[in-house]
């Protein structure tokens, strides 16, 4: 049987199912008193996903703590990041509860994100399956390679840009590698730190089909306009740190055998999570 594994990005399907019901205040709060409306999603988002992809394999990541290596390179690194809402702060650790009474095991590592680890697996397994990534994050794009596939989340369920290297060439023009190079130019306002002042997604682009990397435009760093060069040369710290904050590690210390996530939901005890938590209609709803 073709191996078929699915690394779920726990918290970008958690957030995308909170803030999908909490901008109507919908918190599906049960008798204890705790709210649901996350992991209720996420588990949507999961079983969605695995009708449409069949994956033999599925492995649940997440971060593990907000502080990271990346926070060691550059202190304001996500500092404009507020607190989760409190409604969302008991879904976390219930998310992984929920994962592992569907028999899904739970990776993640203290000082690297869950990308990190996604990353890492994805390196890993696709040397022995096809390797399918369930996110709502474009920087994942970045681990695109042969055998490695990015599923970006779209509005809804069910609905996903399913991206392959081949798709980024023809839509951006660049490679995967390419994309840590662009981000490093751009910088991310969500993580908080600024890439090269002044230069955009439409120079960056241009710059990076023409030379194709930053050592590559850096060589010709005289061929650039007075205005491209003088921003770049400001920004050179800065525009080398954050490529560095940019790039998803590969090679975390982080591991799991593939034979052990074998998809196989044992009914009983998914039911008695799923009735613990008072899911309401869940036979009809998400599986």
């Amino acid at each position: 049987m073709e191996k078929r594994v699915m690394l779920v990005d726990g918290m970008a399907l958690l957030f995308r199912a909170f803030y999908a019901t909490a901008m109507s205040n919908y918190y599906m709060i049960n008798s204890k008193g705790v709210p649901t409306n996350a992991v209720y999603g996420m588990v949507k988002h999961l079983f969605t996903a695995a009708r449409v992809y069949e994956p033999t394999h599925i492995v649940a990541c997440w971060d593990m703590g907000s502080k990271t290596f990346r926070n060691d390179l550059f202190e304001s690194y996500k500092a404009n990041r507020s607190a989760p809402p409190e409604e969302m702060i008991p879904q976390f650790d219930l998310a992984k509860e929920v994962t592992e009474a569907l028999n899904i095991p739970n990776v993640g590592m203290a000082g690297y994100e869950a990308d990190d680890c996604i990353g890492t697996l994805s390196s890993h397994y696709r040397e022995e399956a096809e390797v399918m990534i369930l996110t709502g994050d474009q920087d994942m794009l970045q681990l695109l390679q042969p055998n490695v596939s990015v599923l970006l989340l779209k509005k809804g369920y069910g609905n996903y840009a399913e991206y392959t290297e081949d798709r980024l060439k023809e839509e951006k023009g660049i490679t995967p590698r390419q994309l840590i190079d662009l981000k490093a130019f751009m910088g991310d306002s969500s993580d908080n730190y600024p890439g090269v002042k002044g230069i955009g997604e439409k120079t960056a682009l241009k710059l990076l089909h023409q030379y194709e990397s930053i050592e590559g435009i850096l060589e010709n760093i005289d061929s650039l306009t007075k205005g491209q060069r003088s921003k770049i040369e400001t920004d050179l710290e800065m525009l080398h740190l954050s490529r560095d904050l940019a790039e998803i590690r590969c090679n975390a210390e982080v591991s799991h055998p593939l034979e052990e996530a074998f998809f196989d939901v044992k009914e009983e005890r998914m039911a008695e999570k799923f009735n613990e938590l008072e899911f309401r209609n869940w036979r009809k709803n998400l599986i």
